[in-house]
């Protein structure tokens, strides 16, 4: 059996043991998972090597590249602003960012950015993997650019440009970067290790994303999708870099490890409280769950119902036995399940990338068996 390292409350043993039968399997190479229950972590665990060649054991403050879980972080920025009045959710993005008005955009909510059904999935423009660095250029080709569709009337997963949209909101309201803002207001009340833009003294705990098969290309892609994943195409090795750990890409750069991601995400499922520090109010954390577009994806093709940037519970997506409960996950397998019933948070946070950008049997084992522990405590 693998050599689980950390703590675990007897109830979630179950969780213990489908991580390490992920470990056993071969399945995972270095991992860490985290459970927040009622604001106590109860389960804190990691095990594994934070290196495909097995030469460095994954540590307890051990960071990697979560891809697009860090886009609950930056969701998590907005809805404090929103909780403050500081931004409606409702109201026209240009009242905050008024060059986004051009090309027929005047009436685009934020809502439509939270919920990936703005039209901008991609940018038009041809730009490079290195252009993600230049925030200037990325929110302004975005900022010019008409929807592809019509806002808010279907969902088009905005896999990288959705950090940007949100991300420049969020710096137009507050005066500050999404990072900078991520790292005062949530981060470090929290004592989270999580960072939008990873500063250099974390570099020698970062662990290497090791790359997944290439992502299956449907038969007869539409051009949406085409557009979406090809503009620039992305290269999982990239976030091994120095400049992409340090920009600020708040869709898909984010570092942190299970623990930080359960910290952090607990303060929706635990009513806006989390360690000790109070993030935003219950009114506030339930913005999340409210229902803005369901359907078939636009860029996915699957099913699924987002609220405010999380997909929620459903039929099509069933995260939890409980109604009132959202999720997201990262590019290879990573996820955070927020349980807004069971005031419980799940992570998980793996550097082995599995196939696709929807999660896998590694993290929903894990998550199950969460609430099994939960069902026979």
């Amino acid at each position: 059996m693998a050599d689980i390292q950390g703590t675990c409350d007897p109830r979630f043993d179950g969780v213990k043991e489908a991580f390490a039968s992920n470990l056993d399997q071969g399945l995972d190479i270095g991992a860490s998972v985290a459970v927040v229950l009622e604001g106590e972590l109860v389960v804190d665990i990691w095990a594994g090597h934070a290196d495909e060649a097995k030469t460095k054991p994954w540590e307890r403050d051990t960071i990697i590249n979560v891809w697009s879980t860090t886009k609950t972080m930056t969701a998590l920025c907005a809805l404090m602003l929103a909780d403050r009045g500081e931004i409606d959710l409702h109201g026209k993005v240009a009242k905050y960012w008024p060059e986004f008005a051009a090309n027929g955009k005047e009436d685009v909510e934020v809502s439509h950015l939270m919920a990936h059904s703005a039209g901008l999935s991609g940018w038009q423009e041809p730009i490079v993997a290195d252009d993600l660095y230049d925030w200037e250029k990325c929110t302004s080709l975005l900022a010019a650019q008409a929807p592809w569709w019509e806002p808010g009337t279907a969902s088009g997963y905005h896999a990288i440009t959705q950090g940007y949209l949100v991300g420049e909101v969020v710096r137009r309201v507050s005066g500050e970067s999404v990072g900078t803002f991520f790292a005062k207001e949530i981060a470090g009340p929290l004592g989270a290790d999580f960072h939008i833009g990873t500063p250099a003294e974390c570099d020698d705990r970062v662990a290497l994303v090791v790359p997944p098969p290439p992502l299956p290309i449907p038969e007869n892609p539409s051009e949406i999708i085409v557009k979406t994943f090809s503009n620039p195409p992305l290269d999982a090795t990239q976030s091994w870099t120095i400049p992409w750990r340090r920009a600020e890409i708040p869709a898909a750069g984010g570092h942190g490890n299970a623990r930080s991601v359960a910290l952090v995400q607990s303060a929706l499922s635990c009513g806006g409280e989390s360690n000790g520090a109070r993030l935003l109010s219950g009114k506030g954390c339930e913005a999340a769950l409210e229902q803005q577009v369901s359907g078939t994806d636009l860029v996915l093709g699957l099913p699924i119902t987002f609220g405010m940037n999380y997909g929620l519970n459903s039929a099509d997506l069933p995260i939890s036995p409980n109604p009132r409960a959202c999720f997201w996950g990262g590019w290879g397998g990573s996820i955070i399940v927020n349980d807004f019933d069971a005031h419980m948070s799940v992570a998980y946070v793996m550097n082995r990338m599995g196939e696709g950008t929807m999660g896998d049997v590694r993290g929903m084992g894990i998550v199950m068996n969460a609430f099994a522990g939960l069902a026979g405590a």
